[in-house]
């Protein structure tokens, strides 16, 4: 119907952008213009008959969009018309003279009082009582039915000196009531938050107690590492403190100020005498918050790491001073003029001179609502158990005169006053330094430094520098999720380097960022995060330069990349700046129109238990929701995030890999900047509490609980048979359910993640077991394979490598191809590698003291026998942890071999989901032999997630209940299962299937509508590449087994893929014209397959076919079904009739323009295609 475009600059050239204000200003002193108050109509198209009342309509939800605008500019040329609809709105104030030729334009402007205007507050009297209560009985019946029908009234009339009640009108009538007292538990505050940064919200006291006694100061406490480099720096945190700063100047008092004096003499108490620690200590202390709020970048650890076992003590000040606070107790406010909330503040502010901090305290699943959103969220302590949220706002908030102004040499104190004490203020002031005298880094990239004055005092500092790798960027980040690239001249993109900002100003990061493009010339911002840089336990996003913006940019997806074969590729291969190697940085971006869109913050406690693929994928999905922001997500984990890269860069791994994350993924994503990890395993949930126990002693709070822990590989229970009485298998009681309960030998290895294969690999080389020992490895699972693998690469001979495989609990291998197990089965021989079948283990030691382990003796079907042993693998059957299996049963959650979960994640607690292998459906499905373990775990997160943003994302749609005779289907999801790694004989593996119950193959190829198979090469020779494609000529399996690396993630894109659209595969096949799939999928033709937006391709050309584009014809897609129902009599075949009628209609030229136009926009990844235009 209608669209209007608003920018912070004028829409002609009449001013320059970073300039306008005082031309603005000379024109008309009566309007006070400023770039917080000000946007410009930039474009306004209507249709005719709706004009006038879109305009209105758009007009208004602008100024209810955006607070502090207060004035709308339209700049038109002077001989030029309004017209009908734009002159309701807008007045004429003026001409002004374009800056490049000779020709007057005429200034319009639309003021926020004729459509959104600020409401009136004033102190309620009884008679609103009837205005009022509509408005609370909306919103929540609960008082009136706890204190009565004349609560209002009787709260209205209980006025004194610590207690007020405020009103807000319109038009004589009260739509809004706030009720502030001056009365506040301080000790409990101060119990439950760390409000250090705010000085305890108490006036200043000779007797406060800020520094702790030298004999209560703890090595490596955060005070102490916050003066480290923040290269070095690792915070392990138990409790979060505050750093110690010196105390603030007592301010004045302000009886009978302005409120805007009094906010004014508070700032200036706070910057002059070198107390930035309200802006500091918030800064630092967000890096260890539970919640991680907005400042994540003091240091390099944006989230909290916790390590749990410790106990370390830390100091919490006291303070003696008077309370400077009081607090909202109940507040409401009609939807229509929500927007308008912070009016109250101005008011109450001067009801209370003597305070400087206002509090409001709200249940955690309270949606963030207007008011708050420039409020500042306090940091709990981690013995916190209120059920609320803090909110403090400043006095010094109320301040409009923000200015946003490029540095100059004089602002060097102010700043380093600013940064003085964060951990990365050296950096800032040499960029700062940079600036100042040459505009340019050392490499001579352009660079910009801004600061934030209010009065006259520097309250902000950000860097930016041009971003050169714009094309690296756009490659490898789906930026073009937030812009058109095609849209922005190069120079228009920045790189932040450096942004703080007060945080009594938090409420104006969007305003200070919108700025800096505005003066730096910029359309975009791109702040990247980089991964660690060294080995160690817990894990920070080692930020290159110190940011506490990062709430209010947007995380953006990696790109999935090609792997080309440069050299076939040779002069068509992509430009070095995008085939170059990746860097791997997480990337954060803002651009104009995002800093004027609000995110929607999420405050409940979402606590996720297990870093398995299921839990990672769950929390990436969060993470990316770009105009979400989950302040409140918890990891707890044994061992924390993965991606460390402890095993460095060595190719062959332990376990194999199923291709959901590696290394590089981790670091493209950074989720410790927006998750908190508590390092510890999870020992008991007490649900009624709603908390979960962690190494039995620590409590981590949640609303919504994640169980996503998954199974992992057990120390296997001997039957304890005397191997001396020559037992067999058969003569031996099942011992398989048995658990474990002894001590666990020190040379004893089951390996279930990189920390495990970690300590593995470190005992190796501690105790010389590759030159002398001899190892035991005891399972039938695929990583028995690649563990042999390692320790033979690792220089084991292979006469010492014993691998024993008990007896099989299913006539399915874990390869379940003969062809890859014959190859490997006799690679291990050449390695001298003995391979003992169908084993059961009956001691260890002979039953003496098991540790350390010498001796290893088994059973079999015939003669048991005994091996030697220096170290031993356990790779037997994985179940779920004991642990955890007693923290479920415990809880009362219904457990019957697993978690039981119905379709939607659901436990028997409605506030508890699970999901991977840890769970199995409800018996209720009859389906027990599919569950979440016959699917991709990368496929069950995002679904787990995508069912809990409904809870929480007002822009889906509301969620249908399905009809009765579909909830009792489990869900079926259609991502690949993948398994690879490296075995024995330096074979690559690979296999890619989809999701199914398992099936010897020699079964499933014996089916009558199995299809067919397309097999190169041989097992043997490391050449073999088999696909099985299925009755619909789909790709439905893949088999990889290769002496030399392949490109895996271009050869899971083919996945799913129909025959034809990979040029004819069956039938060059049959033509004997492949003799070499691994050649065959190097060609340039088949770049596009692995092209991260083929699927999008080819989603646009089915549209094209489904939808109806010629009237008198119909859609292909109908034509095709008329020819199935016999509602068409051909005299051709039905192919030849479809491909006649495409060719002679207008979609031939649509396909075709749309395939030309993928090819073309995405020619930087690409290039090894022609289109016309370049033939």
């Amino acid at each position: 119907m209608a669209q209007a475009t608003f920018l912070d600059y004028p829409n002609w050239n009449v001013a320059k952008q970073d300039n306008w204000v005082s031309v603005f200003q000379e024109l008309d002193s009566d309007i006070p213009c400023t770039p917080l108050n000000t946007l410009f109509m930039h474009l306004f198209v209507a249709v005719n008959e709706y004009s006038v009342g879109c305009c209105k309509e758009i007009i208004r939800t602008v100024f209810k969009a955006v607070p502090e605008l207060h004035f709308i500019f339209l700049i038109v040329p002077s001989y030029i018309s309004l017209g009908s609809t734009l002159i309701t709105v807008f007045d004429l104030v003026g001409n002004i003279t374009s800056l490049t030729y000779d020709e007057d334009f005429a200034v319009h402007v639309c003021h926020r009082h004729n459509h959104y205007p600020q409401l009136h507050i004033r102190k309620a009297r009884v008679e609103d009582h009837d205005d009022l209560m509509p408005i609370f009985m909306h919103h929540n019946t609960i008082l009136k039915a706890t204190y009565g029908d004349y609560f209002l009234a009787e709260l209205i009339e209980a006025q004194d000196e610590e207690n007020h009640a405020v009103v807000c009108e319109v038009e004589a009538v009260a739509v809004g009531f706030m009720s502030v007292c001056s009365r506040v538990n301080m000790q409990l505050l101060h119990e439950c938050f760390d409000l250090g940064p705010f000085h305890g919200l108490c006036t200043p006291h000779p007797d406060d107690v800020l520094e702790p006694p030298q004999e209560l100061s703890v090595p490596g406490s955060q005070d102490a590492e916050l003066r480290s480099s923040s290269q070095d720096s690792q915070k392990i945190v138990e409790e979060p403190q505050e750093p110690v700063s010196p105390e603030a100047r007592e301010s004045e008092n302000n009886q009978g100020k302005t409120a805007e004096e009094a906010a004014i003499e508070e700032l200036s108490s706070i910057v002059q005498s070198g107390n930035t620690s309200e802006m500091e200590d918030l800064e630092n202390l967000r890096q260890v918050s539970t919640e991680d709020d907005t400042n994540h970048c003091v240091s390099n650890m944006s989230s909290a790491s916790i390590s749990l076992p410790k106990e370390i003590k830390y100091f919490r000040p006291i303070y003696m001073g008077a309370s400077s606070a009081f607090c909202i107790q109940l507040f409401c406010i009609d939807e229509k003029h929500e927007a308008r909330s912070l009016d109250f503040m101005n008011f109450v502010f001067g009801l209370f001179p003597d305070k400087n901090f206002c509090l409001i305290s709200l249940p955690h699943l309270t949606p963030e609502f207007v008011l708050i959103q420039n409020f500042v969220k306090i940091v709990p302590f981690n013995n916190c158990t209120l059920e609320q949220d803090l909110y403090v706002f400043h006095r010094a908030g109320l301040l409009k005169t923000i200015n946003i102004r490029l540095a100059n040499l004089s602002d060097t104190p102010g700043v380093e006053n600013l940064v003085s004490t964060l951990m990365l203020n050296k950096r800032i002031l040499e960029d700062l330094k940079h600036y100042n005298e040459a505009r340019r880094d050392p490499d001579g990239t352009p660079l910009q430094a801004f600061v934030a004055d209010v009065a006259e005092q520097i309250v902000g500092i950000a860097v930016i520098r041009d971003e050169t790798d714009v094309e690296y960027i756009r490659s490898h980040y789906n930026i073009e999720d937030f812009i058109y690239f095609s849209h922005h001249q190069r120079e228009e993109h920045g790189h932040l380097y450096h942004f703080a900002l007060n945080p009594i100003f938090r409420h104006y990061t969007r305003f200070f960022l919108k700025e800096i493009l505005r003066l730096g010339y910029k359309s975009c911002l791109y702040y990247p995060i980089y991964p660690e840089s060294r080995e160690s336990k817990f894990q920070s996003s080692y930020a290159h330069s110190l940011t506490s913006a990062l709430h209010y940019l947007v995380p953006v997806r990696p790109r999935r990349q090609i792997v080309y074969p440069l050299e076939k590729l040779g002069i068509n291969a992509p430009s070095k700046a995008v085939s170059k190697a990746p860097l791997s940085y997480a990337l954060n971006h803002t651009n104009r129109k995002l800093t004027l869109e609000p995110k929607i913050t999420v405050n409940a406690r979402i606590v996720v238990v297990g870093a398995s693929n299921v839990g990672l994928s769950f929390l990436e999905t969060l993470v990316f929701c770009s105009h979400l922001k989950f302040s409140n997500l918890t990891l707890i984990s044994t061992h924390g995030l993965p991606g460390k890269k402890l095993l460095g860069t060595e190719q062959r791994k332990f376990l194999a890999c199923d291709h959901c994350f590696n290394d590089k993924d981790h670091a493209l994503m950074s989720l410790c900047s927006w998750v908190n990890v508590v390092v510890g395993r999870m020992t008991a949930i007490d649900r009624a509490a709603k908390h979960v126990v962690v190494s039995q002693e620590e409590i981590v709070l949640y609303d919504h609980l994640i169980l996503c822990t998954g199974q992992q590989y057990q120390v296997p229970c001997p039957t304890g048979a005397d191997i001396s009485q020559l037992l067999t298998n058969r003569e031996i009681p099942n011992s398989s359910k048995q658990r474990y309960t002894g001590k666990v030998p020190c040379n004893h290895f089951t390996l279930n993640d990189e920390e495990d294969c970690l300590k593995a690999l470190t005992w190796i080389r501690n105790n010389s077991i590759i030159t002398e020992g001899n190892v035991i490895v005891y399972g039938d699972t695929i990583d028995t394979y690649t563990t042999v693998e390692v320790l033979l690469n690792l220089g084991m001979k292979g006469s010492s490598i014993y691998l024993v495989q008990p007896p099989p609990i299913s006539t399915i291998t874990c390869i379940n191809n003969y062809s890859v197990e014959s190859a490997v089965e006799d690679a291990l021989r050449a390695a001298g590698v003995t391979i003992y079948q169908e084993a059961l283990l009956a001691q260890w030691n002979d039953g003496q003291n098991p540790d350390p382990i010498h001796s290893a003796s088994f059973t079999t079907p015939t003669k048991p026998f005994k091996l030697p042993c220096s170290l031993f693998f356990s790779f037997c059957e994985k179940n779920v942890d004991y642990e955890t299996f007693k923290a479920i049963n415990d809880a009362c959650l219904v457990y019957d071999g697993r978690l039981v979960i119905d379709m939607n994640f659901h436990t028997n607690d409605i506030a508890i989901r699970a999901a991977g292998s840890l769970t199995k459906f409800s018996n209720r499905y009859y389906s027990n032999e599919w569950s979440h373990s016959s699917f991709s775990s990368k496929e069950i997160g995002f679904q787990l997630a995508a069912a809990m943003l409904n809870l929480f994302d007002p822009t889906l749609e509301p969620v249908t209940e399905p009809p009765a005779d579909l909830d009792r289907l489990i869900p079926m999801y259609k991502g690949a299962k993948i398994q690879g790694g490296i075995l024995p004989g330096s074979y690559h593996y690979l296999h890619i299937a989809k999701p199914a119950i398992p099936t010897p193959l020699k079964v499933q190829m014996a089916q009558p509508d199995f299809g067919s198979e397309i097999v190169t090469g041989n097992a043997k020779d490391g050449t073999y590449f088999r696909i099985h494609i299925n009755k619909y000529k789909m790709v439905e399996t893949i088999t990889c087994l290769s002496k030399e690396p392949f490109p895996t993630s271009n050869y899971i894109r083919l996945f799913g893929q129909h025959e034809q659209v990979l040029n004819n595969l069956c039938a060059r096949y049959e033509d004997q014209l492949i003799t070499d799939l691994y050649s065959y999928f190097t060609e340039p033709w088949c770049m596009a397959l692995f092209h991260d937006r083929f699927i999008d391709l080819r989603k646009e050309l089915r549209q094209i076919l489904t939808s109806k584009e010629e009237e008198e014809l119909p859609s292909m897609e109908q034509l095709a079904r008329q020819i199935e129902d016999d509602e068409i009599n051909l005299n051709e075949k039905p192919r030849k009739y479809l491909r006649r009628v495409f060719q002679e209609t207008i979609y031939k030229t649509l396909v075709e323009k749309s395939i030309l136009d993928y090819l073309h926009y995405n020619h930087y990844h690409l290039p090894m295609y022609a289109w016309p235009d370049i033939i």
